[in-house]
């Protein structure tokens, strides 16, 4: 049976030259726990695309013009009751103005 796992998964894009600076961040606020495992994550190469518009203050790119970027999607763990620091945790170091951070459901068979 399936059941709702006490986990969740958090996922950032960010430039690659700030991976290292996310991923100590996320472990020192508790993600990537698990068993007798700390700081676990994974991590891909992507390419990000935006336009930032009027009133945006991109850390890359211009207002008005397309972007494409090279990023590194960083991936770890982390129990739900810790979801809210890591966030904070991942904004305070992130160079975006706005870091597309997505939070997934984890799923566990009982």
């Amino acid at each position: 049976m399936l059941v709702e796992s006490y986990f969740v998964k958090i996922q950032v894009a960010a430039p690659p030259e700030f991976a290292d600076a996310i991923r100590e961040a996320m472990g020192k606020a508790g993600a990537g726990e698990q068993g007798n495992y700390a700081r676990c994550s994974g991590s891909f190469r992507a390419t990000g695309r935006f336009l930032p518009r009027e009133g945006a203050k991109p850390a890359i790119g211009a207002v008005g013009k397309p972007a494409v970027v090279e990023e590194e999607i960083i991936q770890a763990i982390c129990r739900r009751d810790l979801v809210e620091t890591v966030i904070l945790a991942i904004k305070k170091v992130h160079p975006y103005e706005e870091p597309a951070i997505d939070i997934l459901p984890r799923l566990e068979i009982s």
